[in-house]
């Protein structure tokens, strides 16, 4: 009896990951969070004002992640002046996103997900989370994240609808890329 609980949670839990994909076409699920300013952060204040790129990405502090958000900040203008905002989304903890901003100058907000509460909306796949040591003014300090997402990103048009979909990212051109398609869309 044992054994078949275990199976038949396993397809539960496989088939509740398959079920929340989100697709290009279908439209975003509802999100909020806690800013990289321990502030609250909502989808629904952006969605039908504003183009939205959504990037997840494993953890802060590290060197594809910091690649790709500098990439992000090195690019704000142009997105800006397509109207599209972008907001970068990890399992870190509100803190770590602090450090991490400030370290690199981003221009843009980090939202908290430990849980994997926005991954699991997107259907991005998360994994145990961790923890790395990294000196910050002078002071080792452990950042610890609770879930480690996948390096995935979205588009989301006014309309509130998914129209890009990549979870096979280049971190360094992730925000190029990106472009290319807001250019396409207009």
């Amino acid at each position: 009896m044992g054994i078949r609980l275990l199976i038949s949670i396993i397809f539960v839990c496989i088939s509740i990951n398959i079920m929340a994909q989100v697709e290009v076409g279908d439209k975003v699920p509802d999100f909020s969070a806690k800013d990289d300013a321990n502030q609250p952060w909502n989808s629904s204040d952006y969605i039908g004002k504003n183009i939205l790129v959504v990037y997840f990405y494993p953890a802060a502090m590290t060197g594809g992640c910091t690649a790709q958000a500098c990439a992000f900040r090195d690019d704000k203008s142009t997105l800006d002046a397509l109207n599209a905002k972008v907001v970068g989304i990890s399992g870190d903890n509100v803190d770590n996103l602090k450090y991490f901003k400030e370290a690199h100058d981003l221009n843009f907000p980090l939202l908290a997900d430990p849980e994997g509460k926005i991954a699991r909306k997107f259907g991005v796949q998360i994994k145990d989370g961790g923890s790395i040591v990294r000196n910050i003014g002078g002071t080792d300090i452990t950042l610890e994240r609770g879930v480690t997402a996948s390096r995935w990103t979205f588009i989301i048009d006014k309309k509130g609808e998914i129209v890009y979909k990549n979870t096979e990212v280049n971190a360094a051109e992730d925000s190029k890329q990106v472009i290319a398609v807001i250019n396409r869309l207009e």
